[in-house]
């Protein structure tokens, strides 16, 4: 029988933890983009339905509401987007982190879902034209993140692949636990 530490870690881990690829293929790559592509239907589709009362509830005990966890894809969405075109543009940048545990705090994330699927329709149409286009030398072009370290711009696209499939678990599970 799992302890109660366990069962947490994986409400706060669905898929798992994220783990960095040493070698991405193009295949991978390939991957990764579609689900960049798809993320704003699959999140549409993870809350459909939902009342504002289940939209208020948490995914684990102490964790984000699922209004929360989507306005949390917006905002980390948005920081991806500007990160990659850093990336792309200038020579190993150093990126900025951000507080998302105090983001989500802040008054906007009692806002309508609809006020963040429009950031995240719009970011990700213009990420997958983008990530489409890139050449493989585009790809391995490298960032500096001050508590991670360097990644290369395929590398940050497969952490936004976890990302995307992580916070959507999130509420999918939620639903399927609560029986929604």
């Amino acid at each position: 029988m799992a302890t109660i530490t366990e069962m947490i870690e994986d409400l706060r881990y669905p898929i798992g933890d994220f783990e960095r690829h040493s070698e991405i293929s193009s295949e991978l790559r390939g991957e990764f983009i579609n689900t960049i592509e798809n993320l704003p239907q699959k999140l549409r589709e993870a809350v459909e339905g939902l009342s504002e009362e289940q939209l208020e509830t948490p995914y684990r005990p102490e964790g984000w509401t699922v209004r929360q966890t989507v306005h949390h894809v917006a905002d980390s969405h948005l920081n991806m987007f500007i990160r990659l075109r850093l990336g792309l543009t200038e020579e190993k940048p150093t990126i900025k982190p951000y507080a998302e545990d105090e983001w989500a705090k802040l008054y906007d994330s009692k806002m309508p879902l609809d006020v963040s699927f429009k950031i995240i329709e719009g970011v990700h149409a213009r990420l997958t034209v983008m990530l489409k286009s890139l050449t493989d030398e585009q790809f391995k072009r490298k960032l500096i993140h001050p508590d991670s370290g360097e990644w290369t711009v395929e590398g940050m696209l497969g952490l936004y692949d976890w990302h995307s499939k992580h916070h959507t678990a999130h509420i999918t599970r939620l639903r399927e636990r609560k029986n929604w």
